[in-house]
């Protein structure tokens, strides 16, 4: 199975994987790293590493993180650079990303893959909502 890793600034990891528990479980597998502001960066390393050893069964793992270019993001690429696990890391995750994801991996195995489609969930989960008034449609008597 794919592991995955979720960190961010504040509580992010924390919050997203509350969420992720509500509406779909625990998935197996999955650990949140959250970065506080007691934290420094190499607390986060830390962390990280702990998280990725906790998941030394995986054939994988997927970092997903908060801002690309963050400290979240920089450190867990550094640290996919310099363990021998595979890890892909992923910037500007949101919840329909981990949650599909999760899901997906049950029956993916690419971890390439698995990693392309959370990019596309993620960005197929940004909109920006517009409100139309709906007009009133007429129609001539003959019902034409």
């Amino acid at each position: 199975m794919i592991g995955i890793i979720i960190t961010g600034h504040g509580n992010f990891a924390t919050g997203l994987t509350s969420s992720v528990k509500l509406i779909a479980g625990l998935p197996e597998k999955y650990e949140a790293v959250d970065f506080v502001q007691e934290d420094s960066v190499e607390d986060l390393e830390n962390k990280l590493n702990a998280a990725i050893d906790n998941l030394k069964d995986c054939e994988s793992i997927m970092m997903f993180t908060d801002l690309v270019g963050g400290s979240p993001f920089k450190t867990s690429v550094e640290i996919s650079m310099k363990r021998e696990e595979k890890i892909i890391v992923l910037g500007g995750t949101n919840l329909g990303m981990i949650i599909e994801t999760s899901m997906a991996r049950g029956f993916m195995e690419d971890a390439e893959a698995l990693a392309d489609m959370a990019v596309n969930t993620g960005k197929d989960q940004v909109i920006k909502y517009a409100y139309v008034e709906k007009t009133e449609e007429i129609i001539d008597g003959d019902g034409i």
